[in-house]
């Protein structure tokens, strides 16, 4: 039996991983425009002695933030493996490395093997999130996406069917079924496909659509059209990359007047109006009882297709 030994001075360290040497910070960058660089993300390119960025993806722009000592490596031309050897040479020398991504880095952007890899080497990983191109095409668009009682949720997702498999029932179809808005990416070469399942899951054909594609470049082109629309306009335009998607009825729809910034509506800054409270809380039990109408409506329509179906059988 080998015994183990630890270093004079640092009890206990016997079989630990290796202390942290260097940092890595991936940063989201945005969807292209370089004015939408958060302040930390700036502040972390402008602190990095290796800045590793997405050229395809992002302005060169940033690199302005750049230190002029700096080394630069261009992503577009390296694998996964490539970038780990530069995380590799940031635990050995005690260097900063900035990993520039284009958009969130919380979004299809590989950073959970980065994040790991760099556990095992023992090396410090800071994440500086970013905006999303959803955000960014909703802004251009001029719209929200959760209107109330029209919308209050957001899917992103992609079309299944490319590189990376989907898991078992996050189908766009699947997700289309909520009727809500969605956020659809890396969809643009199977257009066909995409409207498909979209009107599958249920979107009438005149849902309002909005395709952004290159949202805040120079080249941006941002479209409207409907489900119904939206393979011809998406081939008309020979959009197959760099292409969001925004569906549903919040694109279209004005709503109605959030609670929030009603005077009825208190909170810890703010006391309600006695006589807006009361009117607020009747709206409510209106809407309320309509709702209770209109379930009970379907309940009683779905029992009487289920007598009629039992009575043909």
């Amino acid at each position: 039996m080998t015994a183990q030994t630890e270093t004079a001075g640092t009890p206990g360290t016997a079989g630990r991983a290796p202390e942290t040497s260097g940092k890595v910070t991936i940063v989201g960058a945005g969807p292209g425009a370089a004015d939408l660089l958060t302040f930390r993300a700036a502040r972390a390119i402008a602190e990095a002695d290796i800045v590793v960025w997405a050229a395809s993806l992002v302005r060169e722009e940033v690199l302005e933030h750049a230190r002029e000592d700096a080394e630069v490596l261009d992503s577009a031309s390296m694998s996964l493996e490539d970038v780990i050897a530069v995380y590799e040479r940031a635990a050995r020398e005690g260097l900063r490395v900035a990993r520039v991504h284009s958009g969130d880095p919380a979004l299809w952007g590989g950073t959970q093997e980065q994040v790991d890899r760099c556990a095992e080497l023992g090396v410090e990983v800071e994440i500086v999130p970013g905006v999303s191109s959803f955000s960014a095409v909703a802004a251009i668009a001029g719209r929200e996406l959760t209107i109330p009682e029209v919308a209050q949720s957001v899917i992103l997702t992609r079309l299944g069917g490319g590189k990376t498999p989907m898991p078992p029932g996050e189908e766009v179809r699947e997700f289309a079924r909520h009727g809500t808005t969605m956020a659809v990416f890396l969809s643009a070469a199977r257009s066909g496909q995409l409207a498909v399942e979209l009107l599958e899951g249920g979107y009438p054909t005149d849902t309002p659509v909005v395709i952004a594609h290159q949202a805040t470049w120079p080249e941006e082109l941002v479209l409207r059209c409907t489900v119904g629309t939206l393979e011809e306009t998406v081939k008309e335009h020979r959009l197959w990359k760099h292409t969001l998607f925004l569906v549903g009825p919040a694109l279209s729809a004005s709503g109605t007047r959030s609670h929030l910034y009603h005077p009825g509506h208190f909170h810890g800054h703010r006391r309600a109006r006695p006589e807006a409270r009361r009117a607020l809380r009747a709206a409510r039990e209106v809407r309320g009882a309509r709702g209770q109408a209109g379930e009970q409506a379907a309940g009683q329509s779905a029992g009487q297709t289920g007598r009629e179906a039992a009575g043909r059988e």
